[in-house]
Order: structure tokens, then sequence, then C-alpha cells
């Protein structure tokens, strides 16, 4: 049996597996719960491995005190008097384990000669009783790479000259991180870790080595009298490239509102920029070795095309990543997406089997991803073409922005949901947040309809058309955009442009005008305007 049982915080699990390697590069051996076996009950295999441990190092940590277990395996090691502990992020043990030492391994990285580690050593080798002799201290295998995009947020460079505009930089580096951890998506290593880098000239590849990420982010901060420059990339660790790259401007008559700005806008941007990324490395990888994560990967650009073949091409992936992984939650939110799709637009021979499929989906995405901010955008927009009311899909959206506000795409689901709620105003203004936030989208054509349905609604008939146009030029295949052209050239009386897009309508899609005005208007308002406008591109007068 093991001698060493490690407990932590499933939020802390790069940080314990650089501890468990560590430790078994010593001689021991070392188990945690990452070795659960399939056919048993986690709680009697959790307690058979207490009973027989000689030691229990406990890995505090923010999430670590939260957590009822850790708390439950600390007790436990306290009353057998095999209680070793140490603090990952300065995090202070709770009561009663507070009496006991705790050694201080804020940002260790493997460090075999660093103060805290060599004391958590010393209580180990005393519990273990001359029992076993530890080999020489060798450096500890990287920790593996995440299932999911992995990121460290390096600290900023002061480039000002003004030692005193360190703790800018190292708030900047804090703030970023924080924001990101905020994203379900992405697995982002604690600011504390970085910083203990600090000073070291360390290139992308060796930190992604150290830290067990993929990308690293980088930063600057230059200060002139009293305004501020703020430059970021994202690298991949792999081959050092730079992935994306910004620059921000400001003062700093406000340092925490200049700080929050930033963090934002950054983990705006990171979150699309890591998911392309991350599409275009599952792309090249073979089918043979896709995982259940590479399979939905590759079916999100497919539901972005929005025609009929690569969207039943991205059911049939999903599907098959959810063979694999019944229990991933943004895996059943695209699935509730693709399936709903298919249904809506006529690209199935059973569209009933596809709307209750989606449904379905939709709601084991909110039973095991309900705090996932990319599931809650998902199936607030799945529910809205189920037909529900907005109602329903305006808490979810709601609580999507709320978990992380720098999601372009929570923020474009959410004027869908304003849209339906009769408030054009606000839509447009969600969108423009959207396109803020990710500029580059490859959602863009889709931020430009909502766009021209918030100023359809409004009676911006010119603004909405040219809006429609453009997001046709991007993306043909979206059907309804020419209905809408349609009903604002109509408004406009351009019969000509009018009659020209209401055919291309009707010779792409299946849908009825009447059918598609319920679908994109759930005001009587918004509705009525736009099949006026459908009605006077068809020369005759509105009812």
């Amino acid at each position: 049996m093991s001698e060493i049982f490690v407990s932590y915080a499933r939020a802390t699990a790069a940080e314990a597996q650089v501890v468990a390697e560590a430790l078994r590069a010593l001689g021991y051996g070392v188990w945690r719960d990452d070795e659960l076996p399939a056919h048993r009950l986690y709680a009697e295999v959790i307690e058979e491995r207490l009973a027989t441990a000689k030691a229990v190092v406990v890995i505090w940590s923010a999430a670590a005190v939260k957590s009822q277990w850790v708390r439950a395996e600390a007790d436990v090691a306290r009353e057998a008097g095999i209680l070793v502990q140490l603090s990952i992020d300065g995090a202070v043990p709770p009561l009663p384990f507070n009496q006991i030492q705790c050694a201080d391994m804020a940002g260790w990285t493997g460090d075999p000669d660093a103060a805290g580690w060599r004391k958590v050593l010393g209580s180990v080798a005393e519990l273990m009783g001359g029992s076993r002799e530890p080999r020489a201290p060798v450096a500890p295998r990287p920790p593996p790479l995440p299932a999911k995009p992995s990121i460290a947020v390096m600290p900023f460079a002061n480039l000002s000259g003004d030692a005193e505009q360190d703790y800018f930089a190292d708030g900047m580096v804090e703030e970023i991180a924080t924001a990101l951890s905020r994203i379900k998506s992405i697995f982002v290593i604690a600011s504390g870790s970085t910083l203990s880098l600090k000073g070291r000239a360390l290139a992308a590849r060796e930190i992604g080595r150290i830290l067990g990420v993929r990308y690293v982010l980088e930063g600057s901060v230059r200060k002139s009298a009293n305004r501020v420059r703020i430059a970021v990339k994202l690298i991949d660790a792999a081959d050092s490239a730079q992935v994306w790259a910004e620059r921000f401007d400001g003062t700093l008559e406000d340092v925490f509102t200049l700080q929050d700005k930033v963090a934002l806008s950054v983990a705006g941007v990171i979150e699309p920029a890591l998911q392309r990324a991350e599409i275009e490395r599952a792309s090249v990888r073979p089918m043979r070795d896709a995982t259940s994560y590479d399979l939905c990967l590759r079916a999100i650009p497919l539901i972005r095309i929005n025609r009929r073949d690569e969207t039943l091409q991205a059911v049939e992936l999903l599907d098959q990543a959810l063979a694999a992984d019944p229990d991933d939650g943004p895996t059943l939110g695209w699935a509730a997406c693709a399936n709903v799709l298919v249904a809506r637009f006529g690209w199935s021979e059973d569209p009933a089997a596809h709307y209750a499929r989606a449904a379905e989906l939709a709601q084991r995405a909110m039973q095991v991803g309900g705090d996932d901010a990319t599931v809650l955008s998902n199936v607030s927009n799945v529910l809205l073409m189920l037909g529900h009311g907005p109602d329903v899909a305006k808490p979810l959206i709601e609580r999507s922005v709320e978990l992380n506000p720098g999601s372009a795409m929570a923020w474009m689901f959410s004027a869908r949901v304003q849209l339906a709620l009769g408030e054009p105003e606000l839509a447009f203004e969600h969108v423009q947040t959207s396109m803020r936030l990710d500029p580059l989208s490859p959602d863009r054509s889709f931020q430009l309809t909502n766009l021209g349905l918030a100023r359809l609604a409004q009676g911006r008939f010119g603004e909405a058309a040219a809006l429609f146009s453009e997001s046709s030029q991007i993306r043909a295949t979206v059907a309804f955009n020419h209905a809408c052209i349609a009903a604002c050239c109509g408004h406009l009386g351009q019969s000509s442009a009018a009659r020209k897009a209401l055919e291309r309508f009707r010779a792409s899609s299946r849908e009825s005008v009447d059918d598609l005005a319920a679908r994109l208007f759930h005001s009587p308002d918004h509705r009525r305007l736009f099949l006026d406008g459908i009605a006077l591109a068809e020369g005759r007068e509105p009812d």
C-alpha cells in the first residue's frame, strides 16, 4: 500500500501533481485520488488509503479551506498524528489545523532546495521512522498538460524605470489570472506560482514545461507621467509562436478601474483566441487519435458555417464525443445547439426527434454544467429556439454574463434575449459589447445580424438593411438575412431590391415568413413591423 496520502482541492490538481511526483522521485510510495479505481466507491478507497498511510500531506489553498473532503482527510490525519501541512497560495489552515505547523510553499514549482519543501521533507522522513532512505533529490517530472486549454499569466515587465510601479504590474497579473479563472473551459495557473518566477529569464517553452501549460501570456507596463501603456501577447509554449497580441492605453487616476478594464478585455479576447488555436490543433490531429474534447472542437466551426451538411456532420461528431464522455457540459450544450438548428432550418426528415433531442441535451447540460458560462449561453439560446419565452432564458443568460463578463458569446446571446423581451436598445448595446470583446470573432456575421434585428425593431430600416447585407456577404448561408433585407427595403420603398431579396430568401429556405417572424421577434409590435415590410416588398398593403 502507499506510504504517503496527498490531500488537495480539485482546483489545485496541477500543484498536487508536482508535490506527488517530487515525493515519488525520493523513493516514497504516494497516492492521490486521481488513482481511484472505476469499480469501487471512492469513499471506501479513500478510507482504506488513509488507514494505511504513514503520512498525510495536506495541500492547503483557498479552495481546500472550503472543501469538506480536504478538512475530513486532514482531521483523520490529525487524530492519527501523521498530518503534514503546506500552503501553496498563502491560505491559512482552518481551525483546528492552524495549531499545527504549516510550510509556506506559495509559488513552489519543484525546487528541491526551497525552505518550505525541506520542512515538508523533514516531517515526512520523521513520520516514516527511517523505514525508507530517500534517494538524492531529483527534479520532479513536469506536470502533465490538462485536457483543456491551459495558460500561465507571467509577471509583467516594468519598462517604466520606476520600481514603485512593480505593484501595478504585479496587480495586473493577478487581475487577469482571476478574470481568466472564471472561464470554465480554461485551466489557469494560480498567480502565486507565476509571480514566483519573476526576474527569471525563461523562454515560453521552458515556462510551459515547468508549469505544465500549453499557452503563456506575457506583458509589459510602460508609464509616462500619468499615462500608462500595457502590452500583452499570447504565446503557444510548444513552438513559441505568437497567437495574439494587443495593447491598452489609460491613465493612473484610477488604478483599479484600469486594471479591471484591461483584465476584462484580455479575458474576453483570450477565450476565443484559445478556442481558435485549439480548433486548429484538433483539426490536424488524426481522427483515430481524437479525444472527446477534440471531437467537440471539430464540431464547433461546422455549426458556425450554418449549412445542412456541415451541421449534420457536427451532430455526428458531438454524438461520438458524448459516447466517450456523456457528462461533459460544454459538449452537451453544443450538441443541443446543433440538434435544434437541424430541426429549425428543415435539415431533418424528423424535426420532432431533433427538437426532442435538443431539449434532452439542454436539460442534461444544465444538470452537469449549470455553473459554466458557455453552457448557460448555449442553453438560453436553445430554449428560445425551442419556443420557450424569453423569461425562461433571461435568468440563464444573466447568470452566464455574471460568471464570465468577458465572454463575447454570452453578450451576443444576451442581446437575443433582450430583443425577445422587446428591448432593442439594450440588445444593440449588448451586441456592441460582444464585438468589442471579440473584434475578430468567427461569429461576426451573427453579431451583425443581431445588430440589424435591433435596428429593424427600432424602425431604423436603412441602418438595418446595411447590417444584414454586410452579414450576408460574410455568410451567405444564413437565409433569413435576405428576408430581413426585403422587409427593410419594403419600408424604404425600394421595391426592386425588396423583391429580389425576398426571392433569394424563398429560394434558399423552407421556413415560411410567418414562422420566421415568430422566431425572430417575440414582441408583437416588432413582428408586425417585420411583416408589414414583407407585405410592402410583395407589392401589397400591410394588413
